[in-house]
C-alpha cells in the first residue's frame, strides 16, 4: 500500500512538472503570454498575431520536445534493462546515429516529412540495433565492451552521414540544425506522424513491463519462467528503435537524455518497469521541454540550439556515471 502511494505520487510529481515546463514553453518567447491568456488565445479570443504565434510556432514545439523527451527516456530506460547496463542509451550506442542516417539519406532523395521519415529513421536505428546485438551474441562481450562498440558503430554511422553531406550540398545545408539537435523548425506535419508513432510504441511498451522484468534478470531466470528471452529481447529492442527513430526523424540527433533521466527515475522509483517506464517517460518529456525553453531564452533574442545544452548537461553526468557506477572501475574489474 505504501509502495502504491509512493508511486502514485511519483507520477503526479512528473506530470505536474511536464504540465509546468509545456506551459513554459508556450508562454516564453519574444513575445511573452501570461499562463491564463493561454486558453482565452486558443479559444479565439487574441489577435490574430497572437493566435499564430501560439498555435503555428510554439504549440508544435512544445509537442515535438514532449514526444522526443518522452521516447528518448523511454528507449534509453529500454536498452538499459535489456542489455544489464545502466550506460547503455540511445544516443551512445549508435542507435540516434542510425535514425540520423536514415533520415539523412531521406533528404538525399527529397523526402523531408511524413511518415517515410520516420520509417526510415526506424530502419536507420533498427540497423544499428542489430549490429549492437550480433557483435555482443558473437564475441560473448562483457557489458563494458559492448557499450564501447555502441561507441564506435556511432562514429561510423556519423562518419558515413557525414560523407552524405559532403558529396550533396543541399542535403548539408538541410542537415546542420539535425546534426546539433533541435526543434526551431519543427512543425505539425514533422511531429504527427511520429508522434503517431511514439505514443503506440509506448502504448505497447507499458503492457509489456512484467516480460521486461523478467528479461533483464537473464536468460535462465526468463528460461525457468517459460518466458522466450531471445524473442522478447528483440521485441524490446525493436520498440527502443522505433521510439528512439520516430524522435529523433523531427528532433534531430538530441543526445544524454535516455541516459540522464533514466538514471534518477531509478534513483527515487527504484528498477521496477511498471514504475520506471512511466516516470521515464514524464521525466524525459519535462526535462527536454524545460532545455529547449532555457535554449531559446538564456541568449535571447538569439537561439541556442537544445542540443548544445544537452550535451553540456549530459557530458560531466555520463562521466560521473562512468567513474563511480556499475560502467566504472567497479565493473571493469570484473
Amino acid at each position: 500500500m505504501r509502495r502504491n502511494r509512493k508511486r502514485g505520487l511519483l507520477v503526479w510529481i512528473g506530470a505536474a512538472c511536464c504540465l509546468g515546463a509545456a506551459v513554459l514553453s508556450l508562454c516564453m518567447g519574444s513575445v511573452f503570454f501570461a499562463p491564463w491568456e493561454l486558453p482565452r488565445i486558443l479559444s479565439g479570443g487574441g489577435s490574430g498575431m497572437e493566435r499564430s504565434i501560439l498555435l503555428y510556432a510554439r504549440m508544435p514545439r512544445t509537442l515535438g520536445a514532449l514526444l522526443a523527451g518522452g521516447a528518448l527516456a523511454l528507449a534509453g530506460a529500454v536498452l538499459q534493462n535489456v542489455l544489464a547496463n545502466r550506460l547503455a542509451s540511445p544516443g551512445i550506442i549508435g542507435i540516434n546515429a542510425g535514425a540520423g542516417l536514415g533520415v539523412t539519406i531521406c533528404c538525399a532523395f527529397g523526402v523531408l516529412s511524413g511518415f517515410r521519415v520516420s520509417l526510415a529513421a526506424f530502419g536507420g536505428s533498427m540497423g544499428a540495433v542489430l549490429l549492437i546485438f550480433l557483435f555482443s551474441h558473437r564475441t560473448n562481450a562483457s557489458k563494458t565492451t559492448v557499450i564501447l562498440g555502441g561507441v564506435a558503430l556511432n562514429s561510423i554511422l556519423n562518419a558515413v552521414c557525414e560523407s552524405v553531406t559532403v558529396l550533396d550540398t543541399d542535403v548539408a545545408m538541410l542537415s546542420i540544425d539535425f546534426r546539433v539537435g533541435g526543434f526551431s523548425a519543427v512543425s505539425y506535419a514533422r511531429v504527427l506522424p511520429a508522434g503517431a508513432v511514439i505514443l503506440g510504441a509506448g502504448a505497447v511498451l507499458l503492457t509489456l513491463c512484467n516480460e521486461l522484468d523478467v528479461v533483464s534478470l537473464g536468460d535462465e531466470t526468463a528460461q525457468g519462467v517459460g518466458l522466450p528471452a531471445g524473442r522478447y529481447r528483440m521485441i524490446f529492442l525493436a520498440l527502443a528503435a522505433l521510439l528512439a527513430g520516430a524522435a529523433v526523424s523531427f528532433s534531430g540527433l538530441l543526445g544524454f537524455v535516455g541516459l540522464i533521466v533514466p538514471h534518477f527515475v531509478r534513483r527515487l522509483a527504484g528498477s521496477e518497469s511498471g514504475r520506471l517506464l512511466p516516470l521515464c517517460a514524464l521525466g524525459g518529456a519535462a526535462f527536454v521541454t524545460a532545455c529547449d525553453t532555457a535554449a531559446r531564452m538564456i541568449f535571447a533574442p538569439y537561439e541556442l540550439p537544445v542540443g548544445i545544452i544537452m550535451s553540456v548537461v549530459g557530458g560531466p553526468v555520463f562521466l560521473y556515471l562512468l567513474i563511480h557506477h556499475r560502467g566504472g572501475h567497479r565493473e571493469m574489474a570484473q
